[in-house]
């Protein structure tokens, strides 16, 4: 059984005391409050209070119990408003108080006070902040719709009822994870209800007054809370439409919204990061609007758009469809390993607490371990079928147009002392790099992984640029169907294309690893037979020409992106440990 601790916020030694005593060994502080609830764990500060898990001795379940350390009447007030807006709701979207859930303690030592209590429901899940840092990219369309139809029903409760809320934002959303693991299987990647959190700020409001009400108690959250809330003026239904507005924007894009605003009208410049349902967006975009006026007047005008929106979603492509089940896996796989640490939390409670942090810490190394793999194996896919696609491209271009001829005119004409092949084989030669080049920088880009900021355009110009660049130093090779070619083309290509894409830090550490990384696999396959004829293009038929140049791109492409997850999740963060940022 666990151990009590005093919350007492002034007692010297808090700490963790025999199971049964009814007060602090060191202040005298109750430690079974209402001889009902008894503080186990600590979990953290929010606001002006502290936090608490507390074992209900009544409903034997674990609960949440806050704290109010802060001594200010204004700080007291919007404390007991929050309990008073729980007790009223009872509803599924908001944490459960019970009608006796909100009390104050009396304190003698070391000084008399009053210690305002509130104990409500115990979520177990994750914040949508928490769920964000698995779509760096932003989180599937999809996905965000649902949640956004469940803070609809939520807000369209607490309005009815004339209650704000005033502070939504992604840290204040959780979604409850199912009690069991078949409940789990229910939902959309084991996550089921979405739970709105925090009423700290809450505030009552009523329609008739609402246009002449001037001022409101100014508390806000940087980059979600309007104009109006700001500066501390009149607020209304539409100050939780923008918060939410700009918290959908945030899960869609993976950006904070501040990130995204224009330096010079501040309106939120989002659409070209992600493509989502263009109604959609206009929504969102009305929603985030400046002039209250300008946004959705209730709860309910949205939902009806919302509803269109959902029903006029088209069939996903196959892309797409594969691209969801890679995220479904990964995150299914996550659900149900953190499903199987609470059951050996439970199982374990008897043991000692350092085995249980070993298994717990075991198991997460797992996790993010499959993840990896999960993401690697599918940007190893995605490149692999891309530097092949774009090889294909390159001949057709090459072969079946005028494009191969022209390109070799221009090149010959430039570079006459450099080229030594035929025109045919010139212009084949540059076409299918360059294409290949392409088609390799959008596969990666198109996977998202490995942090990278999603720039298909420039992506795909470094990409085609870095292959032309590796074409011509491999007119400095001679002869060139030699094994040193082949080095020298991995080297200069994957280098440049690598150092173009737009990852997070450490450039140079990826651009190095992943050309050597490869390099270092062609040579073993060079010295086991692999062909270094490779761009002569010397078939019959259109395949048999093809099947060397396509079989080298492809294993690029792949080989590249294996060194890049290497980098991604091994060597980058090493690097950071040791204190290179």
């Amino acid at each position: 059984m666990n151990q009590a601790i005093c919350i007492n916020p002034d007692c010297q030694r808090p700490y963790p005391q025999p199971w049964g005593n009814k007060f602090c060994n060191n202040c005298g502080t109750l430690l079974q409050l209402l001889d009902r609830y008894i503080p186990i764990q600590r979990l953290g500060s929010g606001g002006f209070a502290q936090i608490y898990t507390v074992w209900d001795r009544k409903t034997k379940t674990e609960k949440v119990l806050k704290v109010l350390v802060e001594d200010s009447p204004k700080a007291l007030e919007l404390f007991a408003q929050e309990a008073e807006v729980l007790i009223r709701l009872q509803h599924p979207g908001v944490p459960k108080v019970d009608a006796d859930g909100f009390f104050q303690l009396n304190l003698t030592n070391p000084k008399s006070r009053q210690l305002a209590c509130l104990v409500m429901e115990k979520i177990n899940g994750k914040t949508l902040e928490e769920l964000l840092e698995n779509y760096p990219q932003g989180c599937p369309e999809d996905m965000v719709l649902s949640w956004f139809a469940q803070v609809l029903k939520i807000l369209q409760e607490l309005h009815k009822r004339q209650i704000i809320h005033r502070d939504i934002k992604p840290s204040n959303l959780m979604l409850r994870m199912p009690a069991t693991a078949t409940a789990s299987n229910q939902g959309r990647n084991g996550w089921e209800q979405l739970v709105l959190i925090d009423f700290g700020g809450a505030k009552q409001f009523r329609t008739a007054t609402l246009s002449r009400e001037s001022s409101s108690t100014r508390l806000f959250s940087s980059g979600y809370s309007p104009p109006e809330q700001v500066t501390g003026g009149n607020v209304s239904p539409a100050t939780d439409f923008y918060a939410l507005g700009r918290t959908m924007i945030e899960l869609l894009t993976g950006e904070y919204p501040p990130n995204l605003e224009d330096p010079i009208t501040s309106k939120l410049m989002w659409r070209t990061k992600v493509n989502v349902n263009v109604h959609l967006a206009d929504l969102l975009d009305e929603m985030v609007q400046e002039d209250v006026r300008s946004r959705p007047a209730n709860a309910a005008i949205i939902q009806k758009r919302l509803a269109k929106i959902s029903r006029k979603s088209t069939q996903p492509s196959l892309f797409a469809q594969l691209q969801d089940f890679v995220r479904q896996a990964s995150t299914q796989t996550s659900t149900q390993f953190t499903l199987f640490i609470q059951a050996i939390e439970q199982a374990g409670a008897s043991f000692t607490q350092s085995l249980g942090k070993t298994i717990v810490f075991i198991a997460q190394v797992i996790i993010q371990v499959l993840q990896a793999c999960l993401a690697t194996i599918w940007a190893m896919l995605l490149t692999g079928i891309g530097a092949s696609v774009g090889a294909i491209a390159g001949f057709i271009l090459a072969r079946g147009t005028i494009l191969g001829d022209r390109v070799a005119e221009f090149i010959f004409r430039q570079l006459p002392e450099l080229v030594q092949n035929t025109q045919t084989v010139v212009g084949t030669q540059s076409l299918v790099f360059a294409a290949a080049g392409l088609g390799t920088a959008w596969g990666l880009t198109a996977s998202g992984c490995f942090g990278q900021r999603r720039r298909f355009l420039v992506a795909s110009l470094m990409g085609a640029i870095a292959y032309g660049f590796a074409w011509l130093f491999l007119q400095l090779i001679s002869p060139q169907d030699s094994s040193e070619g082949l080095v020298t083309v991995i080297l200069v290509a994957v280098f440049l294309l690598a150092l173009s894409l737009a990852f997070r830090s450490h450039h140079i550490v990826y651009a190095v690893v992943a050309a050597f990384g490869t390099v270092s696999i062609f040579t073993a396959l060079i010295y086991l037979g692999f062909p270094t004829n490779v761009f002569q293009f010397s078939g019959t038929t259109f395949w048999s020409a093809l099947f060397l140049p396509l079989t080298f791109f492809g294993f690029v492409g792949i080989f590249m992106s294996f060194w890049l997850g290497v980098s991604h999740y091994l060597i980058v963060p090493g690097l950071r440990f040791l204190g290179w940022r």
